[in-house]
């Protein structure tokens, strides 16, 4: 066995020049593996950068999306909140067109009585003006008991015909208030009404993603996908397409085309339904 070692080392003896030009190679072949490494870890890091880059840009829609949105409840809350001060404000507007109504009756009783009461009153001052005296009864004594009856009366005509004044008065003012509830309640759009005759008010507008929100929903029947126009004074000035609808209020989405130059939606102007484009 070390007959054949010592043969094969002294056969193929391994030189310093060899050994060096091995370590070269091996050098050389570990760069190559260096620069490849380096290149795919660089080129990694290109796709990882370029990865990024196409999440942020798909990122920044959904953002803007997900700000509209919040923009969107935050409106359709605030009209809510105006909504609710409006219904109680009816409420409010109703209640006191009952209590001026009844009031109003009970002024109209009081005055017929007053009429009735002065009607007798002036039948009392003729009959004991007429009236002759009684057989056998003194001159000067029927005379003064007359006199009496007649200054009482004529004292409660009096004070019936100031209270007539009064009671007249009252009523003037009692029918004042109750034209005006009444006016201001013929003027409200009732639940449930024809689309056809569907009539509200722009509440709140965002220009920043052109949507508006409005004073009635699907209560008044205001349906998805319709459409509503605009008006100021009377005179049209653009369109709105309905984007969502809930119970008291909805969002409409402004059809930017349908508005002339430099005109823009505002808070109080009225829209009018158009029509249903489903």
């Amino acid at each position: 066995m070390r007959f054949i070692s010592a043969f094969s080392l002294s056969r193929f003896p391994i030189t310093a020049r060899q050994l060096i030009l091995a370590s070269v190679v091996l050098l050389g072949v570990s760069a190559v593996f260096a620069v490849l490494n380096l290149q795919k870890t660089r080129g990694l890091r290109t796709e990882v950068g370029q990865s990024d880059a196409a999440r942020q840009t798909a990122e920044q829609p959904l953002a803007s999306r997900e700000k509209q949105l919040k923009d969107r409840e935050a409106a359709v809350a605030a009209a809510n909140a105006k909504f609710g001060d409006t219904q109680n404000k009816v409420a409010s507007t109703e209640a006191e067109l009952a209590r001026v109504q009844a009031e109003k009756n009970d002024l109209q009783g009081k005055l017929r009585a007053n009429e009735t009461e002065i009607a007798e009153l002036r039948k009392r001052i003729d009959n004991a003006s007429t009236k002759p005296a009684p057989p056998g009864a003194s001159p000067s004594g029927s005379t003064a008991e007359l006199q009496a009856q007649l200054e009482d009366a004529k004292k409660q005509l009096d004070a019936a015909e100031r209270e007539k004044v009064l009671l007249s008065d009252k009523m003037k003012v009692t029918q004042e208030k109750s034209t005006q509830l009444e006016t201001e309640r013929k003027h409200r759009p009732a639940p449930g009404a024809n689309t056809a005759g569907i009539r509200g008010t722009v509440l709140a507008v965002n220009p920043a993603y052109n949507f508006v929100v409005l004073s009635l929903g699907a209560r008044q029947g205001v349906e998805a996908n319709s459409e509503m126009l605009v008006l100021r004074g009377g005179a049209f000035i653009g369109k709105i397409r309905i984007s969502s609808v809930e119970p008291a209020t909805a969002i409409g989405d402004i059809i930017t085309s349908t508005l002339a130059r430099g005109v823009q939606v505002q808070p109080g102007d009225t829209v009018v339904y158009a029509g249903n484009n489903s």
